[in-house]
């Protein structure tokens, strides 16, 4: 999402070890292309066919890798620890006041009154859409994980209410939060890229929205109806609200304006700090350094489960010992999303540390493919050997800078594009995104794979269509 040890998308905070780091290979590129194949297919077979819990098989098919690909033993226990509590000292944070925003926003019937509002508001066919817009507006600002802790409860309680297949509302939803973290500022990795290549921000901005737009449509409602088919899952069990256990319909809840600014809030929070990271000519101004204390992605959930707590409580009318009781449940239900997540991200880690993305890098240096395409595809080979967006992004465009230099401004606008594009590619189970989709969907490996990974690989696809058809009218 970012730290990147989830998904698409940049870090909440910088990678352990990145790109620009001097990595060198722990192996052959025999060797470490073998013990990483080997390695994840490991994995799979000892969640699918023997039923190991996917936290043991993480572990085990992490500390292979590693262990395969050169890196001595002990070295590789200490990267997948590594990776593992900075995964869970960023991400784990944000899902665990998620969690406790959710079961807020539901026990409150604050998730009825927005639920009631959109399912009243659209047909059946509209929801889709719907939802797809409301994942771009809220992933114009945000990490794609924390609007992601912010949304599954709507998800789930749109697509229990409406009785429409549940991947016909998450997956329209996801595609709006990957496709703008992806190819959007200012979001961390395009503002990466942007940074190293020395692309012109507004320009770059307005491409992406050009890109982003035809994008989300085609990955998000268009696929959604094959997505539904090829994963009939029922609709998870989390963030059950009075309604769906049927309680009183007419019971007091909050206004859909209060509702809407709880889940607002943070979004306000962290648009209010990208914008001044991004215009701010006072770096060190007061008001300055309290929009980025505020707009932090830890801090601004923080604030919204505190203003939740009076908001939605008092609209609910929900006592103290209400409202303790509903914090106290909201968490064991995602401990197990915890420490797989975090298990994703010590894989990811021991990839890194193996130097394959290094390996990808020198390999395609110097390649006479076209820009464009070249900038995708390395971007893509990093992101599918790491599971890192922000390790492709950043070897991408430091490949990519001599490059840029005798583009015009259109052109290296384009490649930031580009390599956004394939940094998103083929989440799959080397990438902590891939089981923090899964387990909060309930899906099997097969069907994530057949949903959120197809769902990412579209995205990219799109993407990369997108900026080839830019780049023939700039």
């Amino acid at each position: 999402m970012t730290l990147d040890l989830l998904g698409p998308h940049a870090a909440l905070v910088p990678p352990l070890l990145t790109a620009t780091d001097p990595i060198q290979p722990s192996g052959s590129s025999a060797q470490l292309i073998t013990a990483g194949l080997a390695g994840i297919a490991v994995i799979v077979v000892l969640i699918t066919w023997l039923k190991v819990h996917p936290f043991l098989a993480l572990l085990i098919g992490g500390l292979g890798i590693g262990i395969a690909a050169g890196l001595a033993p002990a070295k590789s226990v200490t990267e997948f620890a590594a990776g593992f509590g900075s995964t869970s000292a960023s991400v784990g944070i944000l899902i665990a006041l998620g969690a406790m925003y959710g079961k807020l926003l539901a026990d409150s019937g604050g998730a009825d009154r927005i639920v009631d509002t959109l399912v009243g508001r659209a047909s059946p066919r509209a929801l889709p859409w719907m939802m797809g817009l409301v994942g771009a507006i809220i992933g114009l600002p945000m990490f794609f994980e924390v609007g992601l802790v912010l949304l599954m409860p709507v998800i789930i309680l749109v697509a229990r209410r409406s009785g429409l297949p549940l991947m016909k509302i998450a997956i329209p939803t996801l595609a709006g939060l990957s496709a703008m973290h992806g190819l959007v500022p200012p979001h961390p990795g395009p503002l990466t890229a942007i940074g190293s290549l020395g692309a012109n921000l507004g320009l770059t901005l307005a491409f992406g929205v050009l890109v982003a737009i035809p994008t989300v449509v085609i990955a998000g409602p268009l696929f959604s109806t094959f997505a539904a088919r090829w994963a009939p899952v029922p609709v998870p069990a989390l963030f059950s609200t009075g309604e769906d256990k049927g309680e009183d319909p007419d019971r007091p809840r909050p206004t859909f304006g209060a509702a809407l600014f709880s889940i607002l809030l943070p979004v306000i929070l962290m648009l209010a700090k990208a914008l001044a990271d991004v215009f701010a000519e006072d770096s060190d101004a007061t008001w300055k350094s309290l929009l980025d204390f505020l707009g932090t992605p830890t801090i601004a959930l923080t604030i919204a489960v505190v203003a939740g707590i009076f908001v939605l409580g008092s609209g609910g009318h929900m006592n103290k010992d209400a409202v303790s009781k509903t914090l106290e449940k909201s968490l064991p239900p995602i401990a197990g999303i915890l420490v797989i997540v975090g298990a994703g991200g010590g894989l990811k880690q021991v990839l890194i540390a193996t130097g394959i993305g290094q390996m990808i890098a020198d390999a395609v240096a110097g390649s006479s493919v076209p820009v464009l395409i070249l900038a995708w595809f390395v971007a893509v080979l990093i992101r599918v050997a790491t599971g890192s967006a922000t390790v492709a992004t950043v070897t991408a465009a430091g490949i990519l800078a001599p490059v840029a230099a005798e583009l015009s401004s259109p052109m290296v606008a384009l490649m930031v594009l580009a390599i956004g594009s394939g940094s998103v590619f083929l989440s799959h189970v080397n990438d902590a995104g891939f089981w923090l989709v899964k387990e909060y969907l309930g899906t099997t490996i097969g069907q994530t794979l057949k949903t959120w990974s197809v769902m990412e690989c579209l995205i990219s696809v799109c993407g990369l269509g997108g900026v080839l058809l830019l780049s023939l009218v700039v």
